[in-house]
Parts: structure tokens; C-alpha cells; sequence
């Protein structure tokens, strides 16, 4: 990892105003292939949803989804497909069938109706019907740049509901009143289109959201389904920060309590100047967004919610001194358990979270190791509780995520000297092994017991003080010191 040095100015979103609207989709072969042979039954494909909208965003598409209008069963559309590939039928009974060509898999539907019959997400009724128009079948998408579609034979955009328009404004507006209202995970998808586009919401979607979020209607989610919706949130916004004072704004922050309570929470103006703890959060995580660009997906994640996390625990140990001085002492071992009961809350990924748990605990470790210098036992000790490279990255944003003046000079020395350091003493990613095993104390004579732990653990210590920097001289030590 190259030193760290980042420039605030590179946070801003470009606008969203260059786009194609003239130009057609660039479509693999074949779907126009498909498409060509669905004419001959009297029937359309038409792309619809995301891959739309991203082609007027100039975003890569990576999924298609056709709808085909005209065939009067799921069972017609699946026989003329597989004359093309491989068709699995394992979302047929929602009228979607996974279409398989040369390694890559589309999804084919059939124009449908959902009818709220349950509580939730999944609380629909789907009937599919060919015999549907464009515009009736696209009015149960949530937005309207969702519900533009691309006939592939016409050549030609079908936007019934103006969404076009929206992307042009950067508005994010619903359809359909009823509809919308009846799943709330759309108040999810609308924080994360926010964050993704910089969009702004529609005042009338905006009050539809705000009652849902009211209601307790986000209750009746999985969290399975809201994780979902985070994780785009962080990894495909440039500000995820935009995303989350949406949450503020509508009130979703009353389901994840350890975020809220950041709101309003005093720091010292010293050390940062621009605001509360949940503005230093908001302005961390939009440099960690910044500092994790092209990294591998799960290792971005993990940074991002470990910066999302790092001062949860300002909320309940910010103290202010006789003399006005505002203190969190404590807040980094304090944030352990608010961070648990957060992430618990999303996913039931144990591991990950357990990942990130270290990297709360000790995000301060590199500016206070900076300050007095630290020794190489500490930096080694601090090796077996965190892996220091990532430290570094979560210490840099929570450093970077203010407006001191050190801060917008945008260099993080403290992170530069502690990586540095941890590289000599080769412990930058994983802790110092033990020079000793317990085949080697069974070597030595001794006998398989608890007190094995004992020795390894009094040899270990003795490596991190670099009082034994050997095997020999480990085993010498055991020798001399427990066998005599």
C-alpha cells in the first residue's frame, strides 16, 4: 500500500446531464436474434428496468431483463427460448425465466400483475398476461427511471411516465401512489438511488416515504432485504453520505438507533471543526468511498461499514469538562457492541462482522502510536488484535473526514508512520508467528499439558519485547527456564 495522500476536491459527483437519449442500446446478439424470432409469433421483446436506465446514465450494463409482449403463455416463451439455450424455470411462478447463452444468463418475463394479498415485501399476488400494453404493465415499477423500456425491432424508447425527464432534473419520483405504498422496501430503494445518482427525491415521494417510515410499515422487512439495498448503497454510491441524510430526512434512522443517536452529538471544535459526530460520519464515509474505488467488493464493504461504525460509541461516552473541553474517552472500546447490535440488525454474517469489530476498537491506535512514538512490542502486540493494514485505511478516513487544516491538506501522517513501522518488523498483515510450537516443547521433553499454553504465550511475549529473536534461543530459554 502506497502512502496515502487524498484530495477532498475528488468527492464531487459529476452531473448527470450528459446523456444518450438519441442513442440506441448496444444489445448482445443474441437478444436481437430472440427478438427477430418473437416477430414471427406476433410478439415484442422490450428491455426494461435498470439496464435502461444505466444506458442513459452511460453506466456499464451488466444485467438485461426483456419483458415480451404477445405470447399468451410462460410455456410459449419458454419453447421458443430454449431453441437459443439453456432455460431454467426457477423463477417461473413469478412469470421470469433465467435465459443461459455462452456463459451469460438474461432474464425473460412475461408482463404481469401484482395484487397485495400479505404484509411485507412478499406480500403479492403475480399473474402474468401477455395481452398487457407497455404502459400499464411498467406502472407497477417503483420510479419512473426505472420504467422506460427499449423496444428492440422499433428501435425506439418507451418512456410512458417521463422518465427521461426525471434523469435530466436528477428526480427521483414515483408512479404510482397505491402501488408504491404497498411495499416498503422502496423506501430503501429510493434512499439508494440517492446516494448511486445524486438524485433528490420528488416532494410527493418524499412525503409518501416519510409515512411509510412513520407507520412501522419497514418493520414487516427481512433484513435480508434491507441489506441488500445498503450494499448498493455503499458500493456504487460516490457519496454514500447522500444516501444516508436521506435516511435522516425521511426518518428511516429510527430503525438503526446507534446511527441516530449520532445525530447532535458535541466534538471538541480542535480537533473537528466541521460538526456534530454524524457530520464527521457522513463526510468519513464519502473518503472511505473515495479510498476503497476498485477494491474487491467484500474489502470494501468491510471498510465502509467499519467507518460507518467507528464513533457509534460518541453517543454515550461524549462528556463535557468544567472548563467547556468536550471528551469521548473511551467511545473507540465503547463502539464495539453498538456496532454488533447495528450489523446484527442488517445480516447474519458472523465473520464479517467479526471483521470489523477490531477495526472500531482500535481506529485511534495510529494517531496515539504517532504521538508517543511507539516501541516495537506495542506495534507488534497491536498486530494480534488488528490487522494494521486496514487499520491504517479506516484511521486515514476517520482522519481525512473533517476540516482541520491538516486534514484538508489531505495526508494522514500518523497512518504513513505506523504502516511503515509495522512493514520493518513485518507484521503490516498478520501478527508475529511464534517462534515456538508445541511439537518443539515435545521435543524439548515435556509432556502435552496446560502448561504448554503457558510457555508459548511467556516465549511470545518475549519475541514481541525482541528479547528472543531466534528458535534456538527460544528453545534455549525453555530449557533453561522450565526444565533446568
Amino acid at each position: 500500500m502506497p502512502p496515502i495522500v487524498f484530495c477532498l476536491k475528488r468527492l464531487d459527483i459529476p452531473k448527470a446531464g450528459r446523456l444518450g437519449y438519441n442513442s440506441p442500446m448496444k444489445l448482445p446478439a443474441i437478444l436481437q436474434n430472440i427478438s427477430k424470432t418473437l416477430t414471427g409469433y406476433d410478439a415484442r421483446a422490450i428491455i426494461v428496468g435498470g439496464s435502461v436506465r444505466d444506458h442513459f446514465l452511460g453506466l456499464p450494463i451488466k444485467d438485461y431483463d426483456i419483458e415480451v409482449y404477445g405470447l399468451s403463455s410462460m410455456e410459449s416463451l419458454e419453447e421458443i427460448l430454449s431453441g437459443f439455450g439453456a432455460v431454467n424455470q426457477v423463477g417461473k411462478s413469478f412469470g421470469v425465466l433465467k435465459f443461459s447463452h455462452a456463459g451469460e444468463e438474461y432474464d425473460f418475463s412475461l408482463p404481469r400483475r401484482d395484487q397485495k394479498v400479505g404484509e411485507g415485501h412478499r406480500g403479492f399476488d403475480v399473474t402474468v398476461d401477455g395481452s398487457m400494453r407497455f404502459e400499464e404493465a411498467s406502472r407497477r415499477r417503483d420510479f419512473t427511471i426505472n420504467a422506460i423500456g427499449y423496444d428492440i425491432e422499433a428501435d425506439r424508447f418507451l418512456d410512458p411516465f417521463g422518465g427521461r425527464e426525471d434523469m435530466r432534473k436528477g428526480l427521483i419520483r414515483h408512479i404510482d401512489e397505491k402501488t408504491f405504498s404497498e411495499d416498503p422496501l422502496r423506501v430503501y430503494r429510493a434512499v439508494q438511488f440517492g446516494g448511486r445518482f445524486g438524485y433528490r427525491l420528488d416532494e410527493r415521494t418524499k412525503a409518501l416515504c416519510q409515512g411509510m417510515a412513520d407507520s412501522g410499515i419497514l418493520e414487516s422487512l427481512p433484513k435480508e432485504r434491507i441489506y441488500v439495498e445498503w450494499k448498493k448503497l455503499l458500493l456504487k454510491s460516490r457519496k454514500p453520505s447522500i444516501g444516508f441524510e436521506m435516511m435522516k430526512e425521511l426518518g428511516v434512522l429510527r430503525y438503526f438507533p446507534e446511527l441516530e443517536a449520532l445525530i447532535g452529538v458535541a466534538q471538541d471544535p480542535k480537533y473537528h471543526p466541521e460538526g456534530d459526530v454524524w457530520v464527521h460520519t457522513m463526510m468519513s464515509l464519502d473518503v472511505m468511498a473515495e479510498l476503497s474505488k476498485g477494491m474487491e467488493e467484500r474489502q470494501k464493504l468491510k471498510y465502509l461499514f467499519a467507518i460507518l461504525c467507528h464513533d457509534l460509541g460518541k453517543a454515550t461516552t461524549t462528556t463535557f469538562d468544567d472548563d467547556g473541553r468536550i471528551r469521548a474517552i473511551g467511545h473507540e472500546e465503547e463502539g464495539v457492541e453498538l456496532t454488533r447490535a447495528m450489523m446484527y440488525r442488517l445480516t447474519n454474517a458472523h465473520d464479517f462482522i467479526e471483521s470489523i469489530v477490531p477495526l472500531v476498537a482500535h481506529h485511534l491506535k495510529p494517531s496515539q502510536f504517532y504521538k508517543a512514538n511507539a516501541g516495537n512490542k506495542a506495534i507488534r502486540k497491536l498486530a494480534t488484535k488488528v490487522n494494521i493494514e486496514e487499520l491504517v485505511v479506516v484511521a486515514t478516513a476517520d482522519f481525512l473526514g473533517r476540516t482541520t487544516p491538516e486534514a484538508l491538506g489531505g495526508e494522514y501522517k500518523a497512518g504513513e508512520w505506523l504502516l511503515e513501522r509495522a512493514r520493518e518488523l513485518k507484521v503490516e498483515s498478520r501478527p508475529l508467528e511464534n517462534l515456538l510450537k508445541g511439537r518443539d516443547l515435545i521435543a524439548l521433553g515435556l509432556t502435552p499439558s496446560a502448561q504448554f499454553k503457558v510457555i508459548l504465550d511467556e516465549v511470545y511475549e518475549l519475541q514481541l519485547s525482541d528479547r528472543l529473536k531466534t528458535k534456538d534461543e527460544a528453545m534455549a530459554y525453555v530449557q533453561e527456564r522450565f526444565i533446568g
